[in-house]
């Protein structure tokens, strides 16, 4: 249940739209981090026109307002003690909803107005961590989803048990799984429930993202259907955007039997209908629901900002955009790229739906796709580091991929402060602080420069780079 926040429904539909080029493209590394911008487009092949790729797969996005409920905890490391705050997050959804969270990454610092986005497990650093399904199971058997807090105690034998003793509790019994640190809450009751919950805790399975498109990024010829795109949710009902100018050129978003789709559930597979008389160009489409976030989905952030993981959440909206391209004739490839820890790097993949191959240089390596099938290109990042890609071709082809690759939690008890990036010094933490006061902060050192989303430093990727290529594939169609 989630006690702390009211329900909130209110929800606007946002589209985004891509510019493409068929062609052949080579992939560089840029110097700049550009903000992401969405704007409805249908594109023809003409103009040279950047593309920016929205740096998730779909689902939430929110901004954190703050550590709002909190008790004292303490980290133990090589000899030192360090007092933290440790307890519950709260984040203001876009468009509508508010998520309660708990840290999983200590020894990074909060940005004040991070921006965060729902991510799976794979992109976080939970990748590979053994004790992942613990952590859920602890977010589903402690506060907030348990708010009998006389129950919750007397399981734990913390008698007394208070909202900022339990979410203290909870999040020192969570940092123990996620970062592996020796830390003690305060507060005897607190500490007896994390004793409690890290003993008790057993695993549980990575829960389904709110909402996702597979693939976010498909091509294919004119005067046939393009697709599919599986639509993957768990809200009830999900409400399909059109590309706009989809009237004026006769593209349409339908089902496998060509029937036009304004709403779609887990599942729905959806096809753009693309006229035989168009000209190459591409299109996108926006989806976008009202649902409750599940309990233990991770959200990353666009800066390098703690990763959390979601402790309970409003009616709140999430969306998911994808995008097609089409060409009468040549190579269509339509490209993506995500995150991968388990590889330490972030995956391009090239899909090929064309007539004839498509080739792209890599840095200093140039390949190949034929047609029909996909390959998929990991390059490799340094930890804690911005990055920006393009995609560019003929014709003034250009797609962008940027972000942040975080993935490991790293660090010592001299790394964890209780400051806010932004605030000149460390705020002071008395062992009776209830909460409620600003972003009193569990990650970060205090040598750790403040880090923005506009001023990041980038990762130059050299000459003697190491691309991994990973797959080559026939992408799915029906």
């Amino acid at each position: 249940m989630f006690s702390a926040l009211s329900a909130l429904s209110a929800f606007s539909a946002a589209s985004a739209a891509a510019a493409r080029r068929r062609g052949a493209g080579r992939l560089v590394a840029t110097t700049v981090v550009s903000g992401l911008v969405a704007a409805g487009a249908m594109v023809t092949a003409g103009t040279a026109v950047a593309d920016e790729v929205p740096r998730s797969q779909g689902g939430a996005t929110a901004t954190i307002t703050g550590l709002k409920t909190y008790g004292p905890a303490v980290i133990h490391d090589n000899g030192q003690d360090q007092q933290v705050s440790a307890g519950l997050f709260e984040m203001s959804v876009d468009n509508g909803g508010m998520l309660q969270t708990y840290c999983i990454d200590l020894h990074n610092p909060t940005q004040r107005d991070a921006k965060y986005q729902e991510t799976s497990w794979s992109g976080t650093s939970l990748n590979g961590n053994k004790d992942a399904g613990r952590i859920r199971w602890i977010l589903q058997h402690s506060y907030p989803q348990v708010n009998d807090l006389a129950a919750l105690a007397e399981k734990a034998g913390a008698s007394g048990l208070t909202e900022q003793d339990a979410a203290a509790g909870t999040q020192v019994a969570i940092w123990r799984y996620s970062d592996g640190a020796d830390v003690d809450a305060v507060n005897p009751q607190a500490e007896k429930l994390a004793d409690y919950l890290q003993k008790s805790a057993r695993s549980m399975p990575e829960p389904k993202a709110s909402l996702t498109l597979d693939p976010p990024a498909i091509s294919g010829h004119a005067g046939q259907k393009v697709g599919p795109i599986t639509v993957r949710t768990d809200a009830d009902s999900v409400t399909v955007t059109p590309p706009a100018d989809a009237f004026a050129s006769g593209v349409k978003v339908v089902d496998k039997d060509g029937r036009p789709i304004t709403s779609a559930a887990n599942g729905s597979r959806l096809y753009f209908d693309v006229p035989k008389d168009s000209p190459d160009g591409s299109a996108a489409l926006s989806l976008q629901a009202s649902t409750t976030v599940p309990v233990g989905r991770a959200f990353a952030s666009e800066t390098r900002s703690q990763t959390q993981i979601l402790a309970g959440s409003s009616e709140s909206a999430v969306s998911a955009t994808a995008t097609a391209t089409w060409a009468a004739e040549g190579a269509i490839p339509a490209l993506s790229a995500e995150k991968n820890c388990a590889e330490g790097g972030v995956d391009v993949t090239a899909a090929n739906a064309g007539d004839a191959p498509f080739t792209f240089e890599l840095m200093d390596g140039e390949h190949t796709v034929a047609a029909g099938k996909s390959l998929t290109v990991t390059v490799p990042l340094r930890e804690d580091q911005a990055y920006a890609f393009a995609v560019t071709g003929a014709n003034g082809f250009e797609k962008r991929f940027t972000g942040m690759f975080d993935c490991k939690t790293q660090g010592s008890a001299s790394d964890v402060t209780t400051q806010t990036v932004g605030e000149p010094s460390p705020a002071a933490l008395d062992a009776t602080s209830t909460g409620g006061t600003d972003l009193a902060e569990t990650g970060g050192s205090t040598a750790t420069p403040i880090i923005t989303g506009t001023a990041i430093a980038l990762v130059v990727v050299g000459g003697g780079i190491t691309l991994l290529l990973r797959r080559e594939k026939t992408p799915t169609r029906d």
